[in-house]
């Protein structure tokens, strides 16, 4: 039998043999910070992806990396995977104006909408759609979402995998968590580029009295109470960061009118979170971009 470590080094040898050094220099962006600024959290490097900007501290554990690119070897998001739980912890991704630019529909297949993802064996992730035939009504919440990726059509198949959803309730996924997913494309088009990491909370844990984990079902598929953006913003050499914060149960009904309400900084948000991000900014960079978001406002919320 092939213990979990034998199985997480296979998967990281994989993503590691998938990287090529055609890297997409995303448009001449700045994709990597400078090397000659102090960090002493940043990311392992030796696999470049890892340095990415939008990348957050890597959990470990029972986690894999999934490096998600195109034919051509252009990055598309990156998602990290907790295959103990078959649950995924983050997707992270670039944003601007180009990436969301409708050059295909939206991914649509009649016997195949939710692929399983190929960069990882099945065993690591579900053989089956655990969103159905659970005697629940669950949308499938794509974390990176379709709409951000309608540039190309290997861009925008790949947010369909089961490794970049996570369950939400209908009137979530649809209401606010929509309206705060085309707030952020309204940022990227007004923005040099927008550095994103999103998620749902699946560890354990409580905040505000209630557990982070809303429901495990009976099949294993762990649903998420909270839900939460990290933005970093990158305009003219400048860089700010804002956090979003969001509860999929008390939220649901909200109108969205006031989005401003749901915006922390990310120092708070990795209070909640217990994730590290924007670690390979230079620490100096970080520390000041992360304390505060200077107003809801300046974001346009």
């Amino acid at each position: 039998m092939i213990n979990k470590a034998s199985i997480l080094l296979c998967g990281l040898l994989f993503l590691a043999a998938c990287s090529n050094d055609n890297e997409f220099d995303e448009k001449k962006k700045p994709i990597t910070p400078p090397t000659d600024n102090i960090n002493i959290n940043a990311n392992p490097s030796h696999i470049k992806e890892y340095s990415r900007l939008e990348m957050p501290r890597l959990h470990q554990g029972t986690d894999t990396i999934l490096i998600h690119k195109t034919g051509d070897g252009i990055v598309n998001y990156i998602t990290e995977w907790d295959y103990a739980k078959k649950s995924q912890r983050w997707s992270c991704y670039v944003l601007d104006k180009d990436y969301a630019r409708p050059n295909v529909h939206r991914y649509y297949s009649k016997n195949n909408q939710y692929p399983n993802n190929p960069l990882i064996p099945t065993s690591m992730q579900w053989d089956f759609d655990p969103y159905y035939f659970n005697g629940q009504k669950l949308d499938h919440g794509h974390i990176c979402p379709s709409a951000d990726r309608l540039s190309s059509f290997d861009m925008n198949y790949q947010t369909f995998f089961l490794t970049n959803m996570q369950p939400q309730f209908n009137s979530f996924n649809a209401g606010v968590w929509a309206k705060l997913e085309k707030k952020v494309r309204q940022i990227a088009a007004t923005c040099d580029t927008l550095y994103i990491c999103k998620g749902g909370t699946i560890d354990e844990g409580k905040y505000g009295g209630y557990n982070k984990i809303y429901h495990t079902l009976d099949n294993g598929l762990i649903m998420p109470r909270y839900f939460f953006m990290a933005l970093l913003r990158v305009n003219r050499g400048k860089y700010t960061a804002i956090g979003i914060w969001t509860d999929q149960i008390l939220n649901a009904n909200d109108n969205g009118i006031n989005l401003a309400q749901y915006a922390i900084s990310i120092d708070e948000l990795e209070k909640r979170t217990g994730i590290d991000f924007f670690c390979n900014l230079p620490d100096a960079i970080e520390k000041e971009v992360e304390r505060s978001f200077n107003s809801a406002l300046s974001w346009r919320l």
